[in-house]
Protein backbone atom coordinates (compact mmCIF):
# COMPACT_ATOMS: atom_id res chain seq x y z
CA UNK A 1 0.00 0.00 0.00
CA UNK A 2 1.19 3.27 -0.52
CA UNK A 3 0.36 6.30 1.90
CA UNK A 4 -0.58 9.79 0.04
CA UNK A 5 0.28 13.20 2.42
CA UNK A 6 -1.98 16.05 2.67
CA UNK A 7 -0.50 19.53 2.29
CA UNK A 8 -1.02 21.89 3.75
CA UNK A 9 -1.70 20.05 7.07
CA UNK A 10 -0.93 20.55 10.61
CA UNK A 11 -0.13 23.68 12.47
CA UNK A 12 -1.10 26.55 11.58
CA UNK A 13 0.25 30.32 12.60
CA UNK A 14 -1.98 30.55 15.36
CA UNK A 15 -0.90 27.45 17.35
CA UNK A 16 2.30 28.03 16.84
CA UNK A 17 2.44 30.99 17.90
CA UNK A 18 0.21 30.32 21.25
CA UNK A 19 2.84 27.56 21.93
CA UNK A 20 5.58 29.61 21.52
CA UNK A 21 4.04 32.34 24.29
CA UNK A 22 4.06 29.71 27.10
CA UNK A 23 6.91 27.94 26.52
CA UNK A 24 8.89 31.65 26.38
CA UNK A 25 6.65 32.72 30.30
CA UNK A 26 8.07 29.36 31.35
CA UNK A 27 11.57 30.14 30.74
CA UNK A 28 11.12 34.18 31.13
CA UNK A 29 8.82 34.06 34.12
CA UNK A 30 10.58 30.89 35.76
CA UNK A 31 6.88 30.31 37.73
CA UNK A 32 4.40 28.82 37.61
CA UNK A 33 1.78 29.61 34.14
CA UNK A 34 -1.89 29.25 34.38
CA UNK A 35 -3.45 28.89 30.86
CA UNK A 36 -7.25 29.11 31.00
CA UNK A 37 -8.63 26.23 28.97
CA UNK A 38 -6.77 24.11 26.89
CA UNK A 39 -4.45 26.55 24.76
CA UNK A 40 -5.23 24.36 21.57
CA UNK A 41 -7.22 21.60 21.37
CA UNK A 42 -4.50 18.51 21.13
CA UNK A 43 -3.91 16.40 24.04
CA UNK A 44 -0.56 15.64 22.88
CA UNK A 45 0.62 19.40 23.15
CA UNK A 46 -1.26 19.94 26.23
CA UNK A 47 0.70 16.70 28.01
CA UNK A 48 3.43 18.49 27.08
CA UNK A 49 3.48 21.64 28.23
CA UNK A 50 1.70 20.12 31.52
CA UNK A 51 4.87 17.92 32.15
CA UNK A 52 6.96 21.55 32.02
CA UNK A 53 4.69 22.99 34.91
CA UNK A 54 2.04 24.55 32.80
CA UNK A 55 -1.62 24.33 34.79
CA UNK A 56 -4.40 24.43 32.93
CA UNK A 57 -7.73 25.81 34.51
CA UNK A 58 -11.48 26.17 33.33
CA UNK A 59 -12.02 29.08 35.88
CA UNK A 60 -10.41 32.17 37.02
CA UNK A 61 -11.29 32.07 40.56
CA UNK A 62 -8.77 28.90 40.64
CA UNK A 63 -5.94 30.49 39.92
CA UNK A 64 -4.21 32.63 42.91
CA UNK A 65 -4.39 36.48 42.48
CA UNK A 66 -1.15 38.21 40.89
CA UNK A 67 -0.26 34.81 38.92
CA UNK A 68 0.42 34.79 35.18
CA UNK A 69 -2.83 33.60 33.26
CA UNK A 70 -2.28 32.94 29.17
CA UNK A 71 -5.66 32.88 27.48
CA UNK A 72 -5.37 30.02 24.96
CA UNK A 73 -5.77 30.16 20.93
CA UNK A 74 -9.58 30.35 20.93
CA UNK A 75 -10.04 33.39 23.01
CA UNK A 76 -11.81 34.69 26.28
CA UNK A 77 -14.89 36.55 26.19
CA UNK A 78 -14.79 40.44 27.97
CA UNK A 79 -16.20 38.86 31.39
CA UNK A 80 -13.07 36.55 31.97
CA UNK A 81 -10.70 39.19 31.10
CA UNK A 82 -12.16 41.59 33.74
CA UNK A 83 -12.52 39.08 36.34
CA UNK A 84 -8.80 38.03 35.77
CA UNK A 85 -7.76 41.66 36.18
CA UNK A 86 -9.53 41.94 39.08
CA UNK A 87 -7.58 39.41 40.47
CA UNK A 88 -4.04 41.19 39.85
CA UNK A 89 -3.37 38.85 37.01
CA UNK A 90 -0.48 39.13 34.53
CA UNK A 91 -2.42 38.40 31.18
CA UNK A 92 -0.28 36.88 28.36
CA UNK A 93 -2.64 36.74 25.36
CA UNK A 94 -2.32 33.88 23.50
CA UNK A 95 -5.60 34.55 21.27
CA UNK A 96 -5.25 33.83 17.44
CA UNK A 97 -4.47 36.95 15.40
CA UNK A 98 -7.37 35.63 13.27
CA UNK A 99 -9.95 34.97 16.10
CA UNK A 100 -8.92 38.56 17.58
CA UNK A 101 -9.99 39.74 14.46
CA UNK A 102 -13.65 38.34 14.53
CA UNK A 103 -13.66 39.87 18.49
CA UNK A 104 -13.15 43.01 17.06
CA UNK A 105 -15.71 43.14 14.40
CA UNK A 106 -18.57 41.74 16.92
CA UNK A 107 -17.43 44.38 19.44
CA UNK A 108 -18.06 47.06 16.94
CA UNK A 109 -21.41 45.64 15.76
CA UNK A 110 -22.16 45.87 19.39
CA UNK A 111 -21.24 49.32 20.36
CA UNK A 112 -23.10 50.86 17.00
CA UNK A 113 -26.25 48.65 18.51
CA UNK A 114 -26.39 46.85 15.37
CA UNK A 115 -28.22 43.04 15.96
CA UNK A 116 -26.11 40.39 15.30
CA UNK A 117 -25.95 36.85 14.10
CA UNK A 118 -22.96 34.84 14.85
CA UNK A 119 -22.44 31.13 12.99
CA UNK A 120 -20.71 28.87 15.43
CA UNK A 121 -20.75 25.58 17.49
CA UNK A 122 -22.73 26.43 20.55
CA UNK A 123 -20.25 25.26 23.51
CA UNK A 124 -16.79 25.48 21.78
CA UNK A 125 -14.36 27.75 23.70
CA UNK A 126 -14.10 30.57 20.29
CA UNK A 127 -17.65 30.81 20.02
CA UNK A 128 -18.57 31.87 24.19
CA UNK A 129 -15.45 34.40 23.85
CA UNK A 130 -16.70 35.54 20.23
CA UNK A 131 -20.44 35.90 21.66
CA UNK A 132 -18.76 37.13 24.70
CA UNK A 133 -17.55 40.27 23.05
CA UNK A 134 -21.38 41.72 22.86
CA UNK A 135 -22.50 43.48 25.56
CA UNK A 136 -24.82 45.86 23.82
CA UNK A 137 -28.39 46.58 26.49
CA UNK A 138 -30.16 47.54 23.01
CA UNK A 139 -29.44 44.92 20.58
CA UNK A 140 -28.73 40.92 20.89
CA UNK A 141 -26.41 38.65 19.22
CA UNK A 142 -28.21 35.12 18.24
CA UNK A 143 -25.85 31.99 17.53
CA UNK A 144 -26.92 29.95 14.90
CA UNK A 145 -25.58 26.60 13.68
CA UNK A 146 -27.86 25.30 10.79
CA UNK A 147 -30.35 27.21 8.42
CA UNK A 148 -33.27 25.52 10.89
CA UNK A 149 -31.44 27.82 13.32
CA UNK A 150 -32.09 30.80 11.33
CA UNK A 151 -35.81 29.72 10.94
CA UNK A 152 -36.54 30.08 14.43
CA UNK A 153 -34.90 33.28 14.66
CA UNK A 154 -37.21 36.34 16.09
CA UNK A 155 -39.34 38.01 13.85
CA UNK A 156 -38.93 41.41 15.19
CA UNK A 157 -35.03 41.13 13.96
CA UNK A 158 -34.21 44.50 12.72
CA UNK A 159 -33.71 43.55 9.35
CA UNK A 160 -32.24 46.92 8.09
CA UNK A 161 -29.41 46.91 10.81
CA UNK A 162 -28.67 43.44 11.16
CA UNK A 163 -24.64 41.79 10.49
CA UNK A 164 -23.41 38.29 10.81
CA UNK A 165 -19.65 36.67 11.77
CA UNK A 166 -18.60 33.24 11.85
CA UNK A 167 -16.36 30.89 13.94
CA UNK A 168 -12.91 30.46 11.74
CA UNK A 169 -12.90 26.68 11.94
CA UNK A 170 -15.73 25.84 10.09
CA UNK A 171 -17.16 24.12 7.35
CA UNK A 172 -16.51 25.93 4.27
CA UNK A 173 -19.50 24.49 2.18
CA UNK A 174 -21.79 24.24 4.94
CA UNK A 175 -21.12 28.01 6.03
CA UNK A 176 -21.67 29.23 2.60
CA UNK A 177 -25.06 27.33 2.73
CA UNK A 178 -26.04 29.19 5.80
CA UNK A 179 -24.80 32.98 4.67
CA UNK A 180 -26.47 32.22 1.34
CA UNK A 181 -29.77 31.37 3.14
CA UNK A 182 -29.23 34.24 5.51
CA UNK A 183 -29.18 37.01 3.33
CA UNK A 184 -31.90 35.62 1.11
CA UNK A 185 -33.90 35.45 4.32
CA UNK A 186 -32.32 39.40 5.53
CA UNK A 187 -31.33 41.03 1.82
CA UNK A 188 -29.86 43.80 4.20
CA UNK A 189 -27.60 42.08 5.98
CA UNK A 190 -23.96 42.53 6.01
CA UNK A 191 -21.01 40.52 7.06
CA UNK A 192 -17.77 40.67 7.57
CA UNK A 193 -15.22 42.35 4.47
CA UNK A 194 -13.40 39.59 4.47
CA UNK A 195 -14.60 36.12 5.46
CA UNK A 196 -13.87 35.12 8.95
CA UNK A 197 -13.25 31.32 8.54
CA UNK A 198 -9.15 31.09 8.25
CA UNK A 199 -6.63 30.58 6.00
CA UNK A 200 -5.62 27.47 7.78
CA UNK A 201 -8.77 26.01 7.81
CA UNK A 202 -9.52 26.93 3.93
CA UNK A 203 -6.74 25.36 3.37
CA UNK A 204 -6.97 22.18 4.69
CA UNK A 205 -9.99 21.51 3.63
CA UNK A 206 -9.08 22.52 -0.14
CA UNK A 207 -6.02 19.69 0.54
CA UNK A 208 -8.68 17.31 2.19
CA UNK A 209 -10.43 17.38 -1.12
CA UNK A 210 -7.49 16.64 -2.97
CA UNK A 211 -6.37 14.00 -1.28
CA UNK A 212 -9.67 12.35 -1.36
CA UNK A 213 -9.24 11.79 -5.13
CA UNK A 214 -6.72 9.23 -5.06
CA UNK A 215 -7.51 7.91 -1.21
CA UNK A 216 -9.02 4.52 -0.50
CA UNK A 217 -9.31 5.52 3.50
CA UNK A 218 -7.86 9.22 5.16
CA UNK A 219 -7.04 9.13 8.34
CA UNK A 220 -7.46 12.62 9.77
CA UNK A 221 -5.17 13.01 12.85
CA UNK A 222 -6.81 15.13 15.59
CA UNK A 223 -7.77 15.67 18.85
CA UNK A 224 -11.81 14.69 19.18
CA UNK A 225 -12.76 18.15 20.80
CA UNK A 226 -10.52 20.02 17.42
CA UNK A 227 -13.33 21.67 15.53
CA UNK A 228 -11.04 22.20 12.19
CA UNK A 229 -10.43 18.50 12.50
CA UNK A 230 -14.01 17.32 12.92
CA UNK A 231 -14.97 19.37 10.06
CA UNK A 232 -11.98 17.30 8.09
CA UNK A 233 -13.51 14.24 9.16
CA UNK A 234 -17.03 15.78 8.43
CA UNK A 235 -15.75 16.60 4.95
CA UNK A 236 -14.07 13.26 3.63
CA UNK A 237 -17.41 11.37 5.07
CA UNK A 238 -19.52 14.18 2.70
CA UNK A 239 -16.93 12.94 -0.57
CA UNK A 240 -17.72 9.66 -0.45
CA UNK A 241 -14.26 8.26 1.17
CA UNK A 242 -13.96 6.13 3.98
CA UNK A 243 -13.01 8.41 6.74
CA UNK A 244 -11.28 8.01 10.54
CA UNK A 245 -10.64 10.32 12.93
CA UNK A 246 -7.52 9.07 15.33
CA UNK A 247 -5.22 10.92 17.73
CA UNK A 248 -2.26 9.14 17.19
CA UNK A 249 -1.39 5.75 15.52
CA UNK A 250 -2.23 3.56 19.07
CA UNK A 251 -5.99 4.29 17.23
CA UNK A 252 -5.50 2.82 13.65
CA UNK A 253 -7.57 -0.81 13.50
CA UNK A 254 -5.77 -3.21 10.74
CA UNK A 255 -9.07 -4.00 10.02
CA UNK A 256 -9.10 -0.70 8.47
CA UNK A 257 -6.60 -0.66 6.53
CA UNK A 258 -6.94 -4.46 4.83
CA UNK A 259 -6.59 -4.60 1.43
CA UNK A 260 -5.99 -1.08 1.24
CA UNK A 261 -3.63 0.47 -1.83
CA UNK A 262 -3.98 4.35 -0.64
CA UNK A 263 -3.88 5.72 2.35
CA UNK A 264 -4.59 9.63 2.64
CA UNK A 265 -3.48 11.27 5.75
CA UNK A 266 -4.03 14.42 7.01
CA UNK A 267 -3.51 16.19 10.10
CA UNK A 268 -5.90 19.15 12.30
CA UNK A 269 -4.42 22.42 12.89
CA UNK A 270 -3.55 22.02 16.66
CA UNK A 271 -1.86 18.33 15.37
CA UNK A 272 1.54 18.32 15.90
CA UNK A 273 4.11 16.30 12.85
CA UNK A 274 5.64 14.03 14.60
CA UNK A 275 2.04 12.01 15.10
CA UNK A 276 1.90 12.34 11.39
CA UNK A 277 5.34 10.86 11.25
CA UNK A 278 4.65 8.16 13.91
CA UNK A 279 1.28 7.08 11.55
CA UNK A 280 3.82 6.93 8.45
CA UNK A 281 5.82 4.24 10.56
CA UNK A 282 3.09 2.38 11.96
CA UNK A 283 1.94 1.81 8.67
CA UNK A 284 5.82 0.92 7.35
CA UNK A 285 5.75 -1.92 9.89
CA UNK A 286 1.91 -2.73 8.44
CA UNK A 287 3.63 -2.97 4.93
CA UNK A 288 3.46 0.60 3.21
CA UNK A 289 5.93 0.84 0.66
CA UNK A 290 5.84 4.82 -0.82
CA UNK A 291 4.78 7.95 0.91
CA UNK A 292 4.08 10.52 -1.60
CA UNK A 293 3.57 14.17 -0.66
CA UNK A 294 0.51 15.59 -2.07
CA UNK A 295 0.91 19.45 -3.44
CA UNK A 296 -0.87 22.05 -2.31
CA UNK A 297 -0.72 25.78 -0.95
CA UNK A 298 2.20 26.60 0.35
CA UNK A 299 1.93 28.62 3.99
CA UNK A 300 3.81 31.35 4.63
CA UNK A 301 1.81 33.29 7.63
CA UNK A 302 2.94 33.65 10.40
CA UNK A 303 2.35 35.56 13.75
CA UNK A 304 4.51 37.64 16.22
CA UNK A 305 4.39 37.08 19.65
CA UNK A 306 4.85 40.22 21.83
CA UNK A 307 8.63 41.48 22.05
CA UNK A 308 8.70 41.52 25.97
CA UNK A 309 7.97 37.63 25.33
CA UNK A 310 10.77 37.41 22.91
CA UNK A 311 14.33 34.96 23.70
CA UNK A 312 17.15 36.31 22.16
CA UNK A 313 18.65 33.21 20.09
CA UNK A 314 22.48 34.61 20.71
Amino acid sequence: MDVLLANPRGFCAGVKRAILIVENALKIYKKTIYVKHELVHNKHVIEKLRNKGVMFVEKISDIPNNSIIVFSAHGVSKKTKEKALKKGLIILNATCPLVTKVHKEVSQASKKNIETIFIGHKGHPEVIGTIGQYNSTNSKIHLVESIEDIKKLPINLNHKKLNFFTQTTLSINNTRSIIKFLKKKFPYISGPKKEDICYATTNRQNAMIKLSKNSDIILVIGSKNSSNSKRLTELGEEIGVYTKQIESFLDIQKKWIKNIKYIGITAGASAPEFLVQQVIEYLKKMGAQNIKEISGNKEKISFKIPKYLTISKN
